[in-house]
């Protein structure tokens, strides 16, 4: 009989062990929850400064393709061909070359852009799509009057190595 009771002693949980096994297992289950906790408010981080980021550089880039100078339009487009990706890229310089640059400098068109309002339509740490309303104000040769017209694209925007680069321009 006595082994017994033996066994039972050396197996037996004391009130005190049993607190301190609740206790820990509170404190994993506190720290499991601040780091859930953590992550999801650093998501939010990341998503805020997305936008911000994406907002800005959809503007400053809108801007750098859409306006030009004739005497000047060979450069300052080819300048903003550097903020855009791949095929859009390709397409881009395509246009510039054999549209834009040769009516520019025929009419000698001077184009100037503002960003009158730029909002995220939707973002990612990596992705983006913002909505933009510009000003375009023209000038040329035959009508050296300024003629201004409002426009609104949606910029559509990858994140490559730390930097927002322009996937797509379309016209809404």
């Amino acid at each position: 009989m006595t082994d017994n009771n033996e066994d039972k002693r050396k197996f037996a949980v004391t009130k005190q062990t049993a607190l301190k096994i609740a206790a820990a297992v509170v404190v994993v289950a506190l720290a499991v929850v601040v780091g859930f906790l953590w992550y999801d408010h650093r998501q939010d981080q990341l998503a805020e400064q997305a936008r911000t980021e994406a907002v800005d550089a959809a503007g400053k880039q809108a801007v750098a393709m859409l306006a030009y100078d004739f005497a000047d339009v060979d450069n300052q487009l080819a300048a903003a061909a550097d903020g855009l990706t791949g095929s859009f890229r390709d397409d881009y310089t395509t246009l510039v070359q054999e549209t834009i640059a040769p009516g520019a400098k025929e009419k000698q068109l001077t184009v100037q852009v503002s960003v009158q309002a730029a909002a995220p339509v939707s973002t990612t740490p990596d992705e983006a799509v913002v909505l933009l309303y510009l000003n375009q104000t023209t000038t040329s040769a035959d009508a050296p009057d300024a003629r201004t017209s409002g426009s609104r694209v949606r910029v559509s925007l990858q994140k490559v190595d730390d930097d927002w680069l322009v996937d797509q321009l379309t016209p809404v």
